[in-house]
C-alpha cells in the first residue's frame, strides 16, 4: 500500500493520540499515556521516513504529489479543498517536525514524570504536532491557515500549562494576542491573493504569479502589498521586530515546550511561509528588502539583550529570536535555500540547547538562574558535553552544522546588491554576540566554583529517557550540516540541489562556502575569527578576568541598564498601546457605550414598563364597588364611541 495515496495518515496519528489521551488519559497510568503520546508521534515519524523513500522514486512530472480528500469550503466561485501535497520542501519540514518532535516527546516522559496534568500535557503536545503537520502539508493557503491558527492555539495551551501560576497564564495570553495581530495581516494577504489570481491553491497561484508584473524597488504594487502582508503574519509567528515580545515570556511553559514550539517547529512557520511563497516575493523587491532589514535588525537586537540575561531559558529564548532573524535575512537577500538550511540545523542545535537546559534545571531542583549554578561539568557530564556540542554549532565552529548554514547566510548577505555590506556587517556583529552569550552561558553554568548551596542542592544527572534524545540531537548538531559540506570543497550543495525543483531560480547552488573562491573562503575565515573572538571575550570576562565585568557594568551603566530592561520595549508597549486600549475599552466601550447607551436604553424601557405596570396594578384593588364603578365608566365610554357618529350632527359638527 503506497503511503503516497494516504497522506492523511501522517497528521492523523498525532491527532488520534491527542484525542485518546485528552478524552480518556485521566484514567490511564502514565505508561499508557507514554505509549499513546510517544507512540503516535513515533509512528508519524516512521511514516514520514517511508513517505520520503517513496517520494524519491517519483518522476519530476509527478511533483508536487497532491491528494484532495473533500471540498472544505464552497462559496460562489471560491473553492477550498482539504488537500495535502508533498514536494521537496514538505519532505524536509516533515522530517524535521516529526523527528525532532518525537525526540522531545521521549524527553518529556522523564522531565514531566512528577508533574500534575501528565496526560493533558501529552494531549496538547500531540495536538500541536497535528496542526504543525497540517501547516507544512497543506496544498492551499486556507488549509495552511488552519494549521497556522492551530499551532497558535496549541502554543497557548502549552505555554499556560501551569495555569495556576499567574505569570504562565499571562504569557499564554500574550502569545495568543500578539500572534493575532500578525494573523490579521495573513488573512488580508489571502484576500488579495484570491482577488489577484482567483484561487488560493499553491499550484494555481504560483504558476500564475510567474507571469505577473514584477514591482520595481520602491514601488508599492500588488505583489509588494501581498508579500508585506504575508510577512506581517510571519513576523508574529516567528517573533520578529516588533512582534517578538511574546517569545521570551513563553519560557514560562515547561522546557520541552520551549524546545518543541519555540526552537524547532512553530516559530519557523513564518520562515516556511515566506519560502513557500518565494515566487511572490521574487516579484516584490521592496518586500524582500523589508524582510532582510527586519531579519538582520532582529538578529542584532535580540543578541544584545541575550548578553545580560541571567535566566538560562531566557538566554536561549532571545537566541531563538536572533537566529530566526538570520533565516529571514537569508530569505530577504534571495537565498531561500540557505534560510531553510539554517532552519533545519537550528532545529537540531536549538532543540538540544533547550533540552540540555532542562536537564540542568532538573539537576538543580528547578533553579534557572545561572548566577546560582557553576561547576556542574563533573556532576552532569552527559548534559555538559551535549550542550557544548550545541554551543559550538550555534557559534559556527568549523565542522559543526551551524558553520555551514550561518556562513552561507552571511556570504549571500555580503553579495546582495541592496545594502548587502551593511547587512553583512550587522550579521557579523550578531554572530560575535551569539558566540559571546552562548559561551557565557556555558562558563556560568558548568565552569568555575559552585555558587549554589551544596548541602541542600543534590546535583544529579538526568534519567536515560532525557539523555538519549540529547545524544541523538548532539550527533545531528555535528553532522546535520554535512549535507552542504561538499560545497566547501568545490562540490555540489546537496541540500540546495534537493530543494532546487521547488525553489527554482531562488535556489542558490552555492549555499555553502565553496573552496574555489578566495573571497568566499575569506568571508568564512572572518566568520570563524569572529566566533573565536566571542569565545575569548567570554572566557576572559567569566573565567580569567577579575572584576572586569563589574567594572565594565559600572563604566557603561546606562547601556547595561538598557539591556537588562530589554530596551524597555514591554514598558513602552504597555504605556502606548495596552493602557490606552484598556482605558478606551473600560471608559468608552464599557461604561459609555455598553452601560450608558445599550444597557441604559434597555433598562430604561424596562423601568418604563415597570412604572406602567405599577400604576395598572393599583387598579386591581379587590374592591367590588370599585370594579363596578370601572365597569360603568367603561360602558359609558363604549356607548359614547358607538353613538358619536349620531351625535355629531346634533352638535353642529357636520360641515
Amino acid at each position: 500500500m503506497p503511503l503516497l495515496n494516504y497522506l492523511w495518515i501522517i497528521p492523523a496519528l498525532p491527532l488520534l493520540g491527542a484525542a485518546v489521551n485528552g478524552l480518556a488519559g485521566r484514567n490511564f497510568p502514565k505508561r499508557w499515556v507514554n505509549i499513546i503520546g510517544v507512540g503516535s508521534t513515533g509512528l508519524s515519524f516512521a511514516a514520514a521516513l517511508e513517505l520520503g523513500r517513496e517520494f524519491s522514486q517519483l518522476s519530476a512530472d509527478q511533483i508536487p504529489w497532491a491528494r484532495s480528500y473533500f471540498t472544505w469550503i464552497a462559496a460562489g466561485t471560491f473553492r477550498a479543498a482539504f488537500e495535502l501535497q508533498i514536494d521537496q520542501l514538505t519532505v524536509v519540514m516533515l522530517l524535521v517536525v516529526t523527528g525532532v518532535g518525537w525526540l522531545i516527546h521521549i524527553y518529556s516522559t522523564g522531565y514531566m514524570a512528577h508533574e500534575g496534568g501528565y496526560y493533558r500535557f501529552f494531549a496538547y503536545l500531540n495536538l500541536f504536532m497535528f496542526f504543525m503537520l497540517i501547516l507544512v502539508m497543506a496544498a492551499n493557503y486556507p488549509l495552511l491557515f488552519v494549521g497556522w491558527e492551530g499551532v497558535g492555539l496549541s502554543s497557548y495551551l502549552l505555554i499556560g500549562f501551569y495555569f495556576l501560576r499567574k505569570s504562565a497564564a499571562d504569557a499564554g495570553k500574550k502569545a495568543f494576542i500578539v500572534n493575532r495581530i500578525g494573523d490579521f495581516g495573513f488573512m488580508l494577504a489571502m484576500f488579495l491573493i484570491f482577488r489577484a489570481f482567483g484561487s488560493l491553491d499553491f499550484t494555481t497561484v504560483f504558476s500564475n504569479a510567474q507571469n505577473m508584473h514584477a514591482d520595481a524597488l520602491g514601488e508599492l504594487g500588488l505583489a509588494t502589498i501581498i508579500c508585506l502582508l504575508l510577512f506581517t503574519g510571519a513576523v508574529g509567528k516567528s517573533a520578529q521586530i516588533p512582534l517578538y515580545v511574546w517569545l521570551p515570556d513563553a519560557m514560562e511553559g515547561p522546557t520541552p515546550v520551549s524546545a518543541l514550539i519555540h526552537a524547532a517547529t512553530m516559530v519557523t512557520a513564518g520562515v516556511y511561509v515566506v519560502a513557500r511563497s518565494h515566487v511572490l516575493f521574487l516579484h516584490a523587491p521592496t518586500a524582500m528588502l523589508v524582510v532582510a532589514v527586519v531579519g538582520c535588525a532582529t538578529a542584532f537586537f535580540a543578541a544584545t539583550i541575550g548578553l545580560v540575561q541571567t535566566d538560562i531559558k531566557k538566554v536561549l529564548a532571545y537566541s531563538t529570536v536572533s537566529q530566526l532573524g538570520y533565516m529571514f535575512l537569508a530569505c530577504g537577500v534571495g537565498s531561500f535555500t540557505a534560510g531553510l538550511f539554517h532552519l533545519m540545523t537550528h532545529a537540531f542545535f536549538k532543540a538540544l540547547l533547550f533540552l540540555a537546559a532542562g536537564s540542568v534545571i532538573h539537576a538543580m531542583g528547578g533553579e534557572q538562574d545561572m548566577r546560582k549554578m557553576g561547576g556542574l561539568r563533573r556532576q552532569i557530564p552527559w548534559t555538559y558535553w551535549a550542550m557544548l556540542m550545541a554551543t559550538l554549532a550555534i557559534a559556527g565552529a568549523p565542522g559543526f552544522s551551524g558553520f555551514f548554514s550561518k556562513d552561507a547566510i552571511l556570504m549571500h548577505a555580503f553579495e546582495s546588491e541592496t545594502a548587502g555590506q551593511w547587512l553583512y556587517l550587522l550579521g557579523l556583529v550578531s554572530a560575535l554576540l551569539t558566540a559571546f552569550y552562548m559561551f557565557r552561558l556555558m562558563f556560568l553554568t558548568f565552569h568555575g566554583a559552585p555558587r549554589y548551596d551544596q548541602h541542600h542542592v543534590h546535583v544529579h544527572e538526568s534519567p536515560r529517557s532525557m539523555l538519549v534524545p540529547l545524544v541523538v540531537l548532539a550527533v545531528l548538531s555535528v553532522a546535520g550540516g554535512w549535507v552542504a559540506a561538499p560545497a566547501f570543497f568545490g562540490g555540489a550543495d546537496l541540500f540546495a540541489a534537493f530543494l532546487g525543483p521547488v525553489m527554482g531560480n531562488a535556489a542558490h547552488a552555492e549555499s555553502a562556502v565553496p573552496g574555489g573562491n578566495s573571497r568566499e573562503l575569506t568571508l568564512a575565515a572572518i566568520a570563524v575569527g569572529v566566533s573565536v573572538t566571542g569565545f575569548l571575550l567570554a572566557w576572559w570576562f567569566y573565567l580569567r578576568g577579575k572584576d572586569v565585568l563589574e567594572r565594565l557594568a559600572r563604566s557603561f551603566r546606562g547601556v547595561y541598564t538598557l539591556l537588562v530592561n530589554k530596551y524597555y520595549v514591554d514598558e513602552i508597549y504597555d504605556a502606548v498601546i495596552v493602557r490606552p486600549l484598556v482605558w478606551f475599552a473600560t471608559r468608552v466601550l464599557w461604561n459609555l457605550v455598553d452601560e450608558g447607551a445599550i444597557d441604559g436604553s434597555v433598562n430604561g424601557v424596562a423601568r418604563g414598563t415597570q412604572a406602567i405596570g405599577e400604576r395598572v396594578r393599583r387598579v386591581q384593588s379587590g374592591n367590588t364597588r370599585s370594579y363596578a364603578a370601572w365597569v360603568v365608566v367603561g360602558a359609558v365610554l363604549v356607548i359614547g364611541l358607538l353613538l358619536w357618529p349620531l351625535l355629531k350632527p346634533a352638535l353642529g359638527m357636520v360641515h
